[in-house]
């Protein structure tokens, strides 16, 4: 069926009017906009699923629970499915038979996942629609997604430091190592997914009553297969040029910046952007987020290629120093000798249990 409405003002008529909108089998009322997202045109909107009432034994409507919706589709984890019905939907404007692939790619890639870290795709529908000015036909993705209202990792580290607050070291661990079970899920694929943009911006946290923070981590716009064969300049440069679109360069690992005409890049390209998550949990942006002197040839790209960390020295008592020689690990600039996703668990654990008791 795909979506019954098309545009943003479509979205916008639903909100004041009362009308519905339609994802496939599954009715959604527009609640409000949560913000935007990714390229311009795409937009996330919180929506409440209308399920109707089930039929009684004569054949009218009764007052028990829906016999349809969301909860009913096959092979979602119940703890995805909301109590009261609100998800947040990702409405993408796709004007390009480039960007309509990439859309395909996110959902073919995200469908692929079941696992409580990683942000599962519910449902989606592509439609096509034409221009209102000229008439070409462009298309609309709707992504439906479980909703979680308090932010991002991003969000809530910019809310700590305008309060000169900062997690506990137990905290840090706690979130990381959660991050850290999702990522896990995607490398454990034969062949490996890497997800090419881990960060604070794309990990959701979700507080819980007693219990420790729920991190969720999201956007599979850029994952896709880990392992990456390069044999020449050629293929070295497609590969520079695809991770300068995609990957965020404050994250991006060494070898996605300048790529040896022969080399065989893996799922560690995501181990380096982990580190740099860890470290901006800790001091609020990552280890490479600072002024640089181009004048005297210093750019990004060599502060990262010679993994040239720089420590807060006003920051620096908060944490032991087991964490930052943590982040050190993960941040070898040579990918052959950064560790694996299942070395880094073994470690945050044992850190972890240290920091426990």
């Amino acid at each position: 069926m795909g979506c019954s409405f098309s545009g943003l003002n479509a979205l916008y008529d639903t909100v004041g009017g009362g009308g519905d909108i339609w994802v496939n089998d599954y009715r959604f009322r527009v609640v409000r906009k949560l913000g935007d997202a990714g390229p311009a045109g795409s937009s996330v909107f919180l929506v409440k699923e209308v399920v109707a009432p089930a039929a009684s034994a004569d054949g009218t409507a009764g007052a028990g629970p829906g016999t349809s919706g969301i909860a009913r589709k096959k092979g979602i984890d119940p703890s995805h499915i909301s109590a009261d019905g609100i998800y947040a939907l990702k409405k993408v404007l796709i004007q390009s038979d480039q960007h309509l692939e990439l859309v395909r790619q996110e959902i073919r890639v995200s469908s692929q996942f079941s696992h409580p870290n990683l942000l599962p795709l519910l449902e989606h529908a592509i439609i096509a629609v034409k221009g209102v000015q000229d008439g070409t036909q462009n298309h609309e993705a709707y992504l439906l997604f479980p909703v979680h209202l308090d932010g991002t990792l991003q969000d809530v580290t910019k809310t700590m430091q305008e309060k000169n607050e900062s997690f506990p070291t137990i905290t840090v661990l706690q979130i990381f190592r959660q991050i850290c079970a999702g990522l896990k899920h995607m490398h454990s694929f034969d062949p490996p997914y890497a997800h090419n943009g881990v960060k604070p911006d794309n990990v959701l946290i979700s507080h819980r009553k007693e219990q420790p923070h729920l991190a969720i981590l999201m956007d599979f716009e850029s994952a896709g297969p880990a392992r990456r064969t390069i044999r020449s300049q050629a293929e070295a440069l497609q590969l520079q040029e695809w991770a300068s679109e995609h990957c965020s360069a404050h994250y991006r690992a060494p070898e996605l910046w300048e790529c040896p005409s022969h080399a065989d890049i893996d799922e560690r390209t995501d181990i380096w952007s982990l580190g740099c998550t860890l470290y901006a949990m800790m001091y609020g942006k990552s280890p490479f987020d600072y002024e640089l002197d181009e004048s005297a040839g210093e750019s990004l790209h060599s502060v990262i290629k010679s993994a040239q960390i720089k420590w807060p020295t006003e920051a620096g008592s908060l944490y032991p120093d087991s964490l930052r020689q943590f982040i050190t690990w993960m941040l070898q600039p040579h990918p052959a000798v950064r560790p694996h996703i299942d070395d880094i668990i073994i470690h945050v654990d044992k850190l972890i249990t240290k920091y426990s008791t």
